[in-house]
């Protein structure tokens, strides 16, 4: 009887915390603006988070390499400025996001180089 009750217990506190983050995760999301807005905006700085090999070989136009492997030593460059990370699908990305996010630095997740090539060829291409 008493494990029935903890096991009631904890079930009902899942199934709520869960409900909670849902909904908080959308509310955030109707919140966070446009990707191709802040791509294309004249503040953005883009970080290409591959290794330098890889970004040599092809990047969004005005892209720096800063390797995740060297993203927390370069938080100082970054903080106050808008910044977009990407990378080649999109996993080393979303490390670096967190990684940012932590420091308190204005980070977007542009997901991967291809990506963010073609939003800025989208705006470039005559309308």
């Amino acid at each position: 009887m008493r494990n029935q009750i903890w096991g009631f217990i904890f079930v009902t506190s899942a199934l709520l915390s869960a409900c909670k983050t849902s909904t908080t995760a959308t509310a955030q999301n109707n919140a966070l603006p446009n990707i191709k807005e802040v791509v294309n905006s004249n503040d953005v700085t883009l970080v290409d988070v591959r290794v330098p090999e890889q970004y040599k070989e092809g990047t969004a136009k005005n892209a720096i390499n800063i390797p995740l492997a060297d993203i927390q030593s370069n938080i100082g460059s970054l903080k106050g400025k808008k910044v977009v990370v990407f990378c080649n699908k999109g996993i080393q990305a979303d490390q670096a996001v967190q990684i940012l996010k932590k420091n308190g630095v204005d980070v977007y997740d542009g997901t991967s180089w291809k990506n963010v090539k073609a939003i800025q060829e989208e705006n470039a291409a005559p309308k």
